[in-house]
């Protein structure tokens, strides 16, 4: 084997251990590993609407469960009521469309994920990632959070105002201006959004009816008939934000070009929650409130939730049930930690809250085997020198001595 070909052997075996020296975990656009990916995603998070007891997800949530009575029917998440919920931020990921049925359907689909937080009420902070001790990491589909959150705010504000609605309504009944005197009456107890002050098409705009994907209609004055565009939620602020966006397509994938401004010329009002995120940073306990007539909890107060046998607001029980989960740091029994792998991956990267899943390891086989064969690559290159000017100071004294 010639000088040349050793320098260039020794030079692939050295590039061939930097490829070494890393461990890639899934790379965003390598469709095999994005496919393990989501498999992964399918396994720890349950999307649908209903959890079957055979999946891995119930099968899960009953090993790891609290019983009440010793009964094997009945999960206890009654520890739950000591803990708060801080919404951390969301991400997505692009998936195939499975329910791509016409040619003009989108074959490849996003699904969005909301990262939240279990803190000990005591220690939660809204400026902070919530608590740094004793706490679990989650991550659940965003449909399910924000729709879960959102119903039970409109329970919430619809009971506080039926606990008013009588004395309101006594006190206006001589009113010539009922709408102006129940505004003024609800809001002496904190509570201004009890009657709307319009019926116009934005003051009816319900944002739950957009926690999932779902069309809206427009008006075409020239044609006389109704089109339809798409509105749901969505990643922003590199994922520290869910706002509700204008959309193509029935998945939400699609955006609207400059949607913002499309919206307002075509529906005559800006789309509420563009600019202002659906969910709040606040910490919000997950213990039923004590007494009914309490007005401060408006967002999870919600009668029907009082009346189980638990103390723990519906909305954290279902968040928790549906949710993939990493408890190594709580101070629990049975701590479900299927989901710390996922959850420790996620890197959001750009204001469209995508996730970066790329993730690197470094191994000291490796680097121990790239220091060698660099060592030996420079030596060779040294004796390939010495070599080559020996051999010209050779043909130079033969040239000499000729």
């Amino acid at each position: 084997m010639t000088t040349s070909k050793l320098v260039v052997y020794f030079l692939s075996l050295t590039t061939m251990a930097v490829a070494m020296n890393v461990e890639h975990l899934p790379i965003f656009g390598d469709r095999s590993a994005e496919a393990r990916l989501l498999m992964k995603m399918d396994e720890i998070i349950d999307t649908s609407s209903e959890i079957k007891a055979s999946s891995e997800l119930g099968s899960a949530i009953m090993s790891s469960a609290r019983l009440l009575d010793g009964s094997s029917s009945s999960v206890d998440l009654s520890f739950l009521a000591d803990y708060s919920i801080k919404f951390q931020g969301c991400h997505h990921i692009t998936t195939w469309n499975n329910n791509a049925a016409y040619e003009s359907d989108l074959r490849v689909a996003t699904k969005r994920l909301v990262r939240f937080r279990l803190c000990p009420s005591g220690s939660c902070q809204a400026r902070s990632d919530g608590c740094s001790s004793k706490y679990g990491d989650y991550v659940v589909d965003m449909s399910t959070f924000v729709q879960t959150f959102l119903q039970a705010r409109a329970y919430a504000r619809s009971y506080q105002c039926s606990l008013h609605a009588a004395t309101c309504e006594d006190s206006c009944s001589a009113s010539d201006d009922q709408t102006s005197c129940q505004l003024s009456c609800y809001a002496g107890y904190g509570l201004n959004y009890c009657v709307q002050s319009s019926t116009t098409e934005e003051s009816s705009f319900d944002p739950l009816n957009y926690a999932t994907c779902s069309a809206y209609s427009f008006w075409n004055q020239t044609y006389s008939s109704y089109y339809s565009y798409y509105v749901g939620p969505y990643c922003a602020n590199q994922g520290g934000s869910i706002y509700l966006g204008l959309f193509t397509d029935n998945t939400c994938t699609a955006f609207v070009s400059d949607g913002k401004s499309a919206f307002a010329k075509k529906a005559g009002f800006d789309l509420p929650f563009s600019q202002e995120s659906l969910i709040s940073y606040d910490c919000f306990s997950c213990k039923e409130p004590a007494s009914t007539s309490n007005v401060d909890d408006t967002y999870y107060t919600n009668a029907n939730d009082q009346a189980d046998s638990d103390n723990v607001k519906e909305f954290c029980e279902t968040v928790y049930a549906k949710a993939g989960r990493c408890e190594s740091k709580m101070s629990i029994s049975y701590p479900n930690e299927a989901a710390c792998t996922y959850i420790k991956g996620i890197k959001l990267i750009n204001n469209s809250g995508v996730m970066r899943t790329h993730s690197v390891r470094k191994s000291k086989a490796a680097s121990v085997t790239i220091g060698l064969f660099t060592t030996l690559a420079v030596m060779l290159g040294a004796y390939v020198f010495y070599l080559r000017n020996k051999l010209g100071r050779a043909k130079i004294s033969l040239s000499s001595q000729g």
